[in-house]
């Protein structure tokens, strides 16, 4: 049995944790609400190198020391930068969670961002540009948020560009960490594993409470949705496609119906998508649909890569389906599949410590609060077919879907008006 507790220390820092009492486990995470959405647009990717920078040693341990500490007790020491958080965390036996508890606070307070330690890692993460550049499957997503949203910090490539990250020097970095991250308001440490809270709260409280208060960056402008059409040459076997509309937020009411929405179009193997274009016809090898939540915003996309000569029908079978969902209610079958579908995805991935670490952090940074599962679980049995049908007409509409297109085609080869769901 799983226990929730939550501490706000007198600095705004907010600790929760899950005890689960039948594992050997402790994951634990720093997660701060700063990501490539607060970025200015000369920032753009300074985020993402803070993150490589916080393995690179601190005044107490080198670089090499931290990675022989993890591994001389077999834990697991990573981080990730998104749009919206940022995170680092261990996750190690039970015995060692004062390890964790130790590392996790010096490389969060006593990081170097030394000179030298900044040039290596920055051309390791032009590299990483690059690698992502020669890879159409993932630039091509890289590309459709540009174009979706456009000039809007949620638009920015969250490794940055090759520009802005050649531009980086050791102020930029230290300022933005100070500006973005030693914000208390924004700080989640959430813990889930066999351990007491009191003793997280404890070996916390006083490195944590000592960050001072601070106003928070401003909010950004809101997104507006437009349309928006693009082909990118380049000389590949593939026509790479990334289309979509706006989605539901995190808040959003109907974010239960998105996921069922997108789990029946193209969300697994028995979707619709993946059963007409790659079961059926056999026109792409990965065809699916996705979503993408933010605070106040989302995106509700389809992927696929194609040959030139049936980009075309591949692209009407999409927008076919879409009409379809609009126009008549989902199966009964096919609703019922998609909650099941949903339900054991979520279930199997609480079964790590990890992964109920971070749900305990989204949860907190979304909502304030902890959602049960069995609530979560309730609200997916909740969706209707009428529910499916009614977002439907609400997202599939011509005048927000954004196409993107990378591969060996141009303007010219794309009627217009196949890309129009009517």
């Amino acid at each position: 049995m799983a226990t929730i507790h939550k501490t706000v220390l007198g600095s705004g820092v907010r600790i929760v944790t899950e005890r689960v009492q039948h594992v050997h486990s402790v994951s634990m995470g720093i997660w701060i609400r700063s990501g490539s959405r607060h970025e200015h647009k000369a920032e753009s990717g300074i985020a993402h190198f803070i993150e490589h920078m916080l393995f690179k040693g601190t005044e107490k341990y080198s670089a090499g020391e931290i990675a022989r500490m993890i591994d001389s007790v077999g834990g697991v020491f990573n981080a990730f930068t998104s749009k919206e958080y940022t995170c680092f965390y261990i996750k190690v036996l039970k015995q060692h969670m004062d390890l964790a508890v130790n590392l996790l606070c010096d490389i969060f307070f006593h990081s170097l961002f030394l000179k030298d330690d900044i040039e290596k890692e920055r051309n390791v993460i032009l590299q990483e540009i690059n690698m992502v550049k020669d890879t159409p499957d993932d630039y091509i997503q890289d590309m459709f948020n540009h174009d979706f949203f456009t000039d809007h910090p949620l638009g920015y490539n969250i490794l940055g560009e090759l520009e802005t990250v050649q531009n980086f020097r050791r102020p930029d970095i230290t300022g933005f960490y100070r500006r973005e991250y030693l914000v208390p308001e924004r700080i989640v440490i959430a813990v889930a594993g066999n351990m007491e809270h009191e003793a997280v709260v404890d070996r916390m409280a006083k490195k944590f409470d000592a960050i001072r208060k601070k106003k928070p960056s401003p909010a950004q402008a809101s997104f507006e949705p437009s349309r928006s059409i693009s082909c990118n040459f380049r000389s590949l076997e593939q026509v790479h496609v990334c289309l979509g509309t706006p989605g539901c937020s995190h808040l959003a009411s109907e974010r239960y119906a998105l996921y069922v929405l997108n789990s029946i179009l193209g969300g697994g193997m028995s979707s619709r998508l993946f059963q007409e274009i790659r079961e059926n016809r056999g026109l792409a090898y990965s065809v699916t649909s996705f979503t993408s939540s933010f605070f106040d915003t989302g995106v509700f996309g389809v992927y696929m890569g194609v040959v030139k000569d049936t980009v075309q029908e591949a692209l009407r079978i999409v927008f076919e389906e879409m009409r379809s969902l609009r126009k008549k209610p989902v199966t009964a079958a096919e609703l019922s599949a998609a909650k099941e579908q949903l339900k054991g995805n979520m279930l199997l991935a609480m079964e790590g410590t990890d992964s109920r670490m971070s749900r305990l952090a989204k949860c907190e940074m979304y909502y304030d609060q902890y959602i049960p599962l069995s609530r979560i679980l309730k609200d997916i049995d909740s969706v209707t077919q009428d529910d499916v049908r009614e977002l439907a007409c609400r997202l599939f509409r011509d005048d927000q879907l954004t196409c993107t297109f990378l591969g060996p085609l141009r303007n010219k080869d794309l009627p217009r008006d196949l890309l129009l769901l009517g």
